[in-house]
């Protein structure tokens, strides 16, 4: 049995191995270029007043500088538009210096000496991904900020009248939390650009305030979206980079068609296409400078400083960071074609493929659309020429050599990596007679422009992606024997975020000379997450295939877009990744392991209290975890209950008993509502119940073990301090001596820290623990080193006294198998309680280390999440110490007490994998009857 149960439990860590190794190391090597500073970087802290440095001792305000630009504002007489960085989860204000340093470097080649002048927020790097009790304390003091920041331009004829807001991961949460403030003027921000924030749910909800502080903020701009129309938000994510905030976290909540909100991954950002991890989207060269493109183009040039048009903040945004046009919408420009006749050439081809000569020159291509109007559906083409001008023209009228007027049809240009292209329907040019393509390279510059008419349904097909289960042994594979330039492939039904593919496209060309480079794209048409490979051909190609939020109802599939090279034969080839899909089930349900590992302890610990009762005996620990993997006895019921709250009788009994919705993950469509119980088309992670339950369970088994192996080791190093015991009441406090502590570590928790003071209980009980492993020990030496009498015992070949003695198990302490058996049961008793002891200190341990980190400005958290909690739990850990199997057996609560793990079980699935925190009260729910078998 126990063979069996570590090649089980073997097997399920190795799985848990490798989907995390898939997580945490399974995507592309980090791409982006670094920003440096020029010169050395200074932060000047900007005085705030006086009632705000005593409420707010911990934080502060700083206006960063370089060089020359720091001096000049040592007074603080500022002149540019503010720009205001804000850190995130444990970040330094130290991080605004990639935005700063971009931005003031950029500024020296603008005309009319348009500048930015970037301030960071020193939050006192927070854990407030982990710890909600701060977030509230820092929206008021970003509150107080602005105020501040602005206060500075007063002297200026035409000062600004809002703040531009950049906020990192939990930063740009509390951005928008800004709104939630009764007194807030909403027009002191309208911009707000957000980089890997989580906005539609906490990555792990450890406390109430955490929950209550995203309720708020998501009420506020889903109820008021109207009053907030004029507050442009883009939120940007890291990618697969990023493994602490998912990218489908990113995603904005917010009234679907809002325009003026955008959600992003940084691998569709034009100019970036890289995926960046948490830290280094801050530094991320590739999106630093689009975000310090977009602020420039922002600026009114009147009255220097950012605009308040919504539509044109929506423009400048759409450019920079989602096609990147030629020129953003609204802008003019004349258009000048050359009369010269030999400037001009008539292509009737169906493709066309020229690189420009060493030798300036001015050359157009024109292309009639008479003859191709029934044949084609659209227009490709595509340039190595990546300057921002104009290069395709619709001719309305002409002449016999040249357009007399023309139409220019470039807005439509998308860039990719080594080239732009620009796809035009024929069915939207009916007033165009002929499309002309310059070419001209009056600077001398080389470059190749490839263009052709397609049949864009012909050139398109669609492959069944395999079963997530198929293992990667079933392959989808198709051919292109076209020789077009693009091709699209329809991955069909691949529309869940638990699916993951690997694709291997295989290019081979009959004749070997240069050709541009080929762009594969994997284009998401319900959310900005496309990512871009190129490579070079012929080739083998393989590329990760995943997706960050799933498919809404009204959406379109998937897109495999192939920008390809002439004359040259394509395979690609689907099949699932068995890796990838552990990973993407880690990245999502993530949060639902620690829940089965608690229900694997509390199982554990109900099989103990069991096995206490049938035969008066503690069972060995790793059995008891072993059998606490019970799916059949702790999921269907909790599949019952999801099929009977799809009932509006049962809803309405469930709604009568004020009970809570039925817990759920964040969801994974990018426009979810709110997160409270489980929304339609998200059944998934019920059912990877089973799933998720086996690694929580491998979770628990091995860290379990991993425990008793500490203890063993800590108590041969404390051994020698302390006199050999062969009783098993060693470690345990007299009666006046726990009451005495009881008192002193709540009171404690009280003043100081809820947290600090349940550490302190369960380090006691942990103590007991030691004790026990050594006393277990040292009876094993002596009987070892002294078995003479035991053995005559077993003979009969001693006195009845004697005998009497050595068996007796109840009285004294005795040099006996007896007491030996006793102390190893009481053993495994606290090896059990431990372990399940040890998961609500997990759970705390976020708010004690707020609390150490912020002792030299207050003794006392506040708020304190633990202290509802703290006292029970106290009180629990001190009434364990004195515990053994004894005086449980004994207790008349026992046969009560041993079968309410498997309801707990069924109530902390059901209620816990959103609310972790929740944890702590079941676990505090199994531990109290225990603690009260002791004494009762």
């Amino acid at each position: 049995m126990k063979l069996a149960a570590v090649a089980f439990y073997g097997l399920a860590v190795g799985l848990l191995a490798v989907g995390l190794r898939e997580l945490l190391t399974g995507f592309e090597e980090n791409r982006c270029s670094m920003t440096y500073m020029f010169e050395y970087p200074e932060y000047r802290r900007v005085a705030l007043p006086r009632r705000v440095a005593r409420l707010y001792p911990a934080y502060g305000l700083y206006l960063y500088g370089e060089g020359l630009y720091a001096q000049e504002t040592r007074a603080l007489k500022l002149t540019g538009a503010p720009v205001l960085f804000l850190p995130g989860n444990a970040g330094s204000h130290k991080q605004a210096r990639s935005l700063g340093s971009v931005a003031l470097r950029k500024a020296e080649n603008v005309e009319g000496g348009l500048h930015f002048n970037v301030f960071t927020v020193d939050f006192n790097e927070e854990l407030v991904a982990l710890y909600g009790g701060s977030l509230l304390r820092q929206t008021h003091f970003l509150h107080e900020s602005i105020k501040a920041i602005l206060r500075l331009y007063k002297h200026l004829k035409t000062p600004p009248q809002s703040v531009v807001l950049v906020g990192h991961s939990m930063g740009g949460v509390v951005a928008r939390a800004l709104f939630t403030l009764p007194r807030f003027n909403t027009n002191l921000v309208g911009l707000i650009i957000t980089q890997a924030s989580p906005h539609l749910a906490p990555v792990l909800a450890l406390d109430p305030y955490l929950l209550d502080f995203y309720a708020a903020v998501r009420q506020k701009w889903v109820n008021h979206a109207k009053k907030l129309r004029n507050v442009t938000v883009l939120s940007v994510g890291g990618g697969y980079r990023d493994y602490q905030v998912r990218s489908g976290l990113t995603s904005l909540p917010c009234t679907p068609g809002d325009p003026n909100k955008l959600s992003l991954v940084a691998t569709a950002v034009p100019r970036t296409w890289v995926s960046t991890d948490h830290l280094s989207i801050v530094w991320c060269k590739e999106l630093v400078l689009a975000t310090v493109r977009a602020f420039f183009d922002l600026l009114d040039p009147e009255t220097r400083q950012f605009t308040v048009n919504p539509e044109k903040k929506m423009a400048v945004l759409n450019h920079h960071f989602i096609r990147h046009p030629v020129r953003m919408l609204g802008d003019t420009e004349d258009i000048s074609l050359s009369d010269f006749p030999e400037a001009w050439s008539e292509v009737n081809t169906l493709r066309l493929a020229y690189s420009t000569p060493k030798e300036g020159q001015v050359k157009y291509f024109r292309f009639a659309l008479s003859s191709r109007r029934k044949a084609y559906s659209h227009f490709y083409c595509r340039s190595s020429n990546m300057e921002m001008t104009s290069w395709v023209y619709g001719c309305v009228h002409k002449n016999s050599s040249s357009c007399v007027h023309a139409e220019d049809l470039s807005t439509g240009t998308e860039l990719l990596p080594p080239y732009k292209i620009l796809i035009l329907s024929l069915s939207d040019l009916s007033s165009v007679t002929h499309l002309v393509v310059s070419a001209s390279n009056l600077n001398g510059k080389q470059f190749t422009v490839e263009c052709e008419w397609q049949r864009q349904a012909s050139q398109t097909l669609s492959v069944p992606v395999p079963h997530v289960l198929s293992f990667g042994l079933t392959v989808s594979d198709v051919s292109l024997n076209s020789s077009g330039l693009l091709h699209t492939i329809k991955l069909q039904h691949f529309h869940q975020v638990y699916q993951a593919f690997r694709i291997t496209v295989a290019s081979q060309c009959k004749v070997n000379k240069d050709r541009l480079p080929n762009v594969y794209r994997i284009h998401v048409s319900w959310f900005g997450e496309d990512s871009l490979t190129t490579v070079s051909v012929p080739s083998v190609t393989e590329m990760s295939a995943m997706l960050h939020t799933s498919r809404p109802d009204n959406a379109s599939g998937v897109l495999l877009q192939l920008h390809t090279a002439p004359n040259c034969q394509y395979k690609v080839s689907v099949r699932t990744s068995l890796p990838r899909v552990l990973g993407q089930i880690l990245r999502f349900c993530g949060p639902m392991v620690p829940v089965y590992t608690a229900v694997t302890l509390l199982q554990a610990c109900g099989g103990q209290l069991s096995s206490i009762l049938k035969s008066r005996r503690a069972a060995d620990m790793s059995l008891v975890v072993a059998k606490g993997l019970q799916p059949h006895k702790v999921n269907l019921p909790v599949y019952l209950l999801h099929i009977l709250l799809g009932c509006s009788w049962f809803q309405e009994v469930w709604s009568f008993l004020y009970l809570p919705h039925m817990d759920a993950l964040p969801p994974t469509h990018p426009d979810a509502g709110s997160p409270e119980g489980v929304p339609p088309g998200e059944e998934w992670p019920l059912l990877l119940s089973p799933l998720l339950y086996i690694l929580g369970a491998a979770v628990a088994y091995w860290g379990s073990t991993l425990l008793r192996l500490i203890m063993r080791l800590i108590s041969l190093i404390l051994a020698p301090l302390h006199r050999p015991s062969v009783s098993r009441d060693c470690g345990t406090l007299q009666l006046r001596t726990q009451l005495l502590v009881t008192l002193c570590l709540i009171v404690v928790g009280g003043v100081s820290c809820g947290a600090l003071a349940i550490f302190a209980a369960f380090l006691l009980h942990l103590y007991r623990l030691l004790r026990l492993q050594m006393t277990e020990r040292s009876l094993s030496h002596m009987l070892n080193l002294a078995p003479e009498k035991h053995r005559k015992a077993e003979n009969g070949t001693v006195d009845s006294e004697s005998l009497r003695q050595s068996k007796e198990c109840n009285g004294a302490p005795l040099l006996s198998e007896c007491a030996l058996q006793e102390v190893r049961d009481d053993l495994q008793l606290h090896l059990c309680l431990s372990a399940l002891s040890t998961l609500p200190v997990m759970l705390i341990a976020p708010s004690l280390i707020h609390w150490i980190r912020n002792l030299r400005y207050s003794t006392q958290l506040d708020p304190d999440p633990c202290w509802p909690s703290s006292v029970p739990l106290i009180v629990v850990y001190i009434l364990l110490i004195n515990c053994n199997t004894l005086k449980i057996s004994n207790s008349k609560l026992l046969p009560l007490t041993s079968c309410l793990p498997l309801p707990l079980s069924i109530a902390m699935v059901t209620f816990s994998p959103l609310h972790l925190y929740r944890v702590t009260h079941f676990l505090l729910a199994a531990l109290v009857p225990v603690a009260l078998c002791c004494v009762l």
